[in-house]
């Protein structure tokens, strides 16, 4: 059951796509295998020309299997989506991959699409120009870091569009949209069930940097949503200490900060930082008695490690509004500017039952407050 105004949306796009098939590599028929020789002399020619003529055929091989299964992506005729994940890979169960089942919906359309994984923030600029080069028609960017460098590209390619996952645009560039998210609802959500479920009053969360103003409204609206149902909660909020290039990718992190917030007496843990926040979660799984709460996709599904503790994830639909906005370039309806994407509560799964009617019911009283404006959750990003 969710909790907030998800449009399940149905991509309708690519219909007038024809993808344009490079002219496939002709068969070549096996080489006869020669008779034996019985000449020792003629044993002794036979390999040597066996291995020039495997070494030909190696050399041709690889142009061959390019052409018959890419297609060129500076045709009109060949639709093309690349990804450029922020630090971090592209199955990070949370982040990336939300993004990247995104851009899979084109390619289920028809579309040829690939990504590129970031290792280090300095690559943020080369990663994207690799796509642009090879003549991409869209290419998405994950996270705030990569606002920066997505600008600049978009700028110097203004017959590509960039879509930003997380990137706030202060003016519209026509082919630049920033994909946004209030998380600041969803986190207040999140909290709202947190104080709710808590027995013992001290709830936590276990954050990524807040160099990341995302981060920052997820902590914000959750603590929010806590106070709202229990003005006395105890609140244990911790932020990664490290900078953008460490502070997603540290589940180690994550975990022992889980474990100081449990020996505090939180009996609930919000887990959002990627793989750090992945930590945290599968931490909380070995405690009993103790819930988590994912982050950013319905983390069910990409984290059972945490199947005993995990209650419900804060949800941004990075999935669906990518493949949105991936719909609205083929179309030639790309909107620019920023684009709001919707946020809910995940499905309770199999804590169903242990979320009782009572509380269920104030979820969607808060859902609809935060909807209509009645609800505000004080978050302010400046």
């Amino acid at each position: 059951m969710r909790y907030t105004r998800i449009w399940l949306i149905t991509v309708i796009f690519f219909t007038a796509l024809v993808l344009a098939a490079c002219g496939g590599a002709a068969e070549q028929a096996p080489a006869e295998e020669e008779a034996p020789a019985e000449e020792a002399a003629a044993e002794e020619e036979a390999p040597a020309e066996e291995a020039a003529e495997e070494a030909a055929a190696e050399e041709e091989a690889p142009a061959e299997e390019a052409s018959a299964d890419e297609g060129d992506c500076s045709s009109e005729e060949v639709f093309c989506v690349g990804l450029v994940t922020d630090v971090g890979e592209i199955d990070d169960k949370s982040f990336n991959q939300s993004a990247w089942e995104g851009v899979q919906i084109a390619s289920e359309a028809g579309a040829q699409v690939d990504y590129i994984e970031t290792g280090d923030a300095k690559d943020y600029t080369a990663n994207i120009e690799l796509f642009a080069q090879n003549g991409y028609d869209v290419i998405v960017t994950v996270g705030f870091a990569l606002g920066e460098a997505t600008a600049q590209a978009a700028a110097t390619y203004p017959d590509i569009d960039f879509i930003g996952v997380d990137q706030f645009q202060g003016e519209t560039i026509p082919n630049l949209t920033g994909l946004l998210f209030p998380e600041d609802q969803a986190g207040f959500m999140a909290g709202a069930l947190a104080a709710q479920l808590s027995e013992s009053g001290t709830i936590a969360a276990v954050l990524g940097t807040d160099l990341v103003p995302p981060v920052v409204a997820f902590k914000e609206g959750y603590e929010a949503g806590a106070l709202y149902m229990n003005p006395d909660i105890n609140l244990i909020s911790t932020y990664h200490p490290g900078g953008l290039d460490v502070a997603f990718t540290d589940p180690e992190w994550g975990a022992s900060t889980a474990k100081q917030a449990i020996d505090q007496g939180a009996d609930v843990v919000f887990g959002a930082g990627g793989k750090t926040g992945n930590g945290a979660l599968i931490e909380v799984a070995g405690n009993e008695g103790v819930f988590c709460i994912g982050v950013d996709s319905d983390q069910w599904e990409t984290v059972p490690e945490a199947h005993s503790c995990l209650v419900s994830s804060a949800m941004k639909l990075i999935t669906p509004g990518v493949g949105e906005l991936i719909g609205m370039s083929n179309a030639g309806e790309f909107p620019g500017g920023n684009f709001i994407g919707d946020v809910g509560l995940a499905p309770f799964h199999d804590f169903d039952s242990e979320v009782s009617d009572e509380i269920k019911s104030s979820l969607d009283e808060i859902n609809a407050g935060l909807m209509d404006g009645t609800i505000e959750t004080g978050y302010n990003p400046g």
